[in-house]
């Protein structure tokens, strides 16, 4: 990738254009107009005419882009001939001649057309001192030598510049295309990065809800199939429960696949969806399940999060924890909201727990700014507390 001319660096090489232009003008020009100005004869008049056909020219190309004039080697081919007519007028012509060299290299194509442009300039100013003086016989006059001093001088002068030039190009190029090849991983890194979020969110969004309610519905099939020929009612009861989660599972993955806005889960108080809740779950298992639920007010982020940490408490219970109660308390402290469920189970190490319900649930009162802790010891139960801080500048969602 090409590194193209970037605002700042216009302005300064049209500063250094314009400086230069200046300069040549004060110490190229006007010398020579200076110093025919007090003559009448026709030297006079051809010295300010030929001084004036080159800055016309030069002005012509150094107009504002997109004006049509005189190309650039127009423009150096007057000004070559230019030096070699006022050399063979005036009979010198070395200071106009070294002065006007920068012109060749800001003007040509490449640094051979400013070589040849440059020589052509030289030998005319050569030339034409030597016409003025009738021949050549004095060849290594101050001017001449001077001129030649002149042209060698900025040639080497120009190719070394020329070389740093293009140095700096091809580093310039080289750290574009390292900037591009670094701007393209980051891309793909974020492209990654973004990819193992939403993997690790949907499969903690099935964790919590598609799972569990599979769950759900084979404990609740297993049961129904067992008590099926003695008591009918509870058979009944039991696939309704069946239906019902199965519906509930049907419109969480219409949520995950997008085709649906948004879980029906809490158009009611958080309050409200957990009694549901917990409802449910001591129909379908049978155990003792008391409550203390403030009507807590906090956004639709913070409550769904907190119903999955009380599914995933639940499930957990049901499947594990063998209890025979369950307690739960929903309060609203100072610093914000907490969810507490306890169980009278059989506990365990929570240090050598890797289960990814746990872990799905850390994460998502993290993300929030909040946190779990679970306590929980062989034999001793299990305790899980839930904080997360609350806004309501949304009122209840």
């Amino acid at each position: 990738m090409r590194r193209g001319p970037q605002p700042d660096d216009r302005f300064r090489i049209r500063a250094l254009r314009r400086g230069y232009a200046v300069a040549w003008v004060l110490l190229g020009v006007c010398p020579p107009v200076l110093s025919v100005a007090g003559d009448s004869g026709t030297e006079k008049y051809w010295t300010a005419g030929l001084l004036a056909a080159i800055a016309l020219s030069y002005a012509a190309v150094a107009g504002p882009a997109g004006r049509r004039g005189p190309g650039p080697r127009t423009f150096l081919g007057v000004l070559a001939l230019g030096l070699g007519a006022l050399a063979w007028l005036r009979g010198d012509g070395a200071a106009l001649f070294i002065v006007s060299l920068p012109h060749f290299w800001l003007h040509a194509r490449s640094p051979r057309q400013a070589i040849a442009f440059s020589g052509a300039a030289a030998a005319a100013t050569v030339a034409g001192i030597g016409l003025h003086r009738g021949g050549y016989a004095e060849l290594l006059t101050g001017n001449i030598v001077f001129t030649l001093i002149g042209w060698t001088a900025g040639v080497l002068l120009g190719l070394g510049l020329a070389r740093v030039v293009e140095h700096s190009d091809e580093r310039a190029r080289r750290l574009g295309a390292e900037l591009e090849s670094a701007r393209t991983r980051l891309a793909e890194a974020h492209r990654s990065q973004g990819a193992t979020e939403e993997r690790e969110r949907l499969a903690r969004e099935i964790h919590d809800t598609l799972a569990q309610g599979f769950a759900s519905i084979i404990v609740l099939a297993e049961a129904a199939r067992t008590s099926l020929g003695h008591d009918p009612a509870r058979s009944a009861q039991q696939l309704l429960s069946i239906e019902n989660t199965a519906r509930e599972n049907f419109a969480e993955a219409r949520v995950l696949v997008g085709s649906a806005p948004q879980s029906g889960l809490v158009p009611a108080s958080l309050a409200a969806v957990l009694r549901r809740t917990l409802d449910r779950f001591a129909e379908d298992t049978g155990l003792a399940v008391t409550a203390e639920l403030a009507d807590v007010a906090c956004d639709q982020p913070t409550r769904i999060a907190l119903l999955r940490c009380t599914q995933e408490s639940l499930a957990n219970v049901r499947k594990h924890a063998a209890a025979s109660t369950v307690h739960v308390v929903l309060a609203r402290p100072a610093h914000g909201v907490e969810l507490e469920i306890t169980d009278d189970g059989r506990g365990f190490v929570v240090e050598d727990s890797r289960g990814f319900g746990l872990h799905g649930m850390s994460r998502r009162l993290a993300e929030l700014g909040g946190e779990l802790t679970v306590t929980s010891s062989v034999g001793d139960g299990t305790r899980v507390l839930a904080t997360a801080p609350t806004s309501t500048t949304n009122g209840q969602v």
